[in-house]
């Protein structure tokens, strides 16, 4: 019986030892086109954020990590994607987060050209609650394409605000705290590129575009 037993175990443990291999394997075959179709996917984000004849470099390989808690709401590094054209910078796509949605952090990503103002905003990732907060994804709502257009001076700062606040950004119906933590979010990150322009230009390069 023992012996049968550990024959069974080897061959259970052989059996375990082939299954890895064959993952390993797997990841190792696929690995180069996962990473092509994740850089796919980046470049079409990025493409949709700044404007169409913007740029000539290549933004995936100008990504940089800027790091605020204030400005960008989280401790970690978000990406900077930096549009340039004959060398000189036209614009920039800056992840930020928007900590205090309504069912956790919302992941955003904002084009914003040299001068600061917005071309496009996109939501990345977010928990809210389907049919109220999701509303700010693009395939639900157009809500999102208001920030496009918009800037932030020292004029205007009280409209970046939804509506319920006295701010010109439209709330949703029974969700106003989710606007009002993407606004919020989107209003830091244009204050972040007035108040210290410094940080986009002399932040380091991400790990994969070094």
């Amino acid at each position: 019986m023992l012996k049968s037993m550990g024959k069974n175990g080897l061959i259970l443990a052989l059996f375990a030892l082939g299954c890895t291999a064959l993952v390993v394997l797997t990841h190792e075959l696929t690995k180069e086109k996962v990473a092509q179709q994740q850089q796919r996917e980046k470049l079409q984000t990025l493409s949709a954020l700044l404007p169409e004849g913007s740029y000539d470099n290549d933004l995936v390989a100008s990504c940089k990590l800027v790091t605020s808690r204030k400005y960008l709401g989280s401790d970690q590094p978000q990406a900077l994607y930096t549009a340039t054209k004959g060398g000189v910078a036209t614009g920039y796509a800056l992840e930020t987060i928007a900590p205090d949605g309504y069912s956790g952090a919302i992941r955003l990503i904002v084009g914003i050209d040299a001068k600061g103002t917005i071309s496009a905003v996109r939501v990345l990732e977010h928990k809210e609650t389907p049919g109220l907060g999701d509303k700010i994804e693009l395939k639900k709502s157009g809500w999102i394409n208001s920030f496009a257009g918009k800037f932030l001076s020292a004029d205007n700062e009280a409209s970046w605000a939804v509506t319920k606040d006295g701010g010109e950004f439209d709330a949703f119906t029974g969700a106003t705290i989710t606007p009002r933590a993407v606004v919020k979010a989107v209003k830091n990150l244009l204050t972040l590129q007035q108040k210290h322009p410094e940080w986009l230009s002399n932040a380091p390069a991400c790990p994969a575009a070094q």
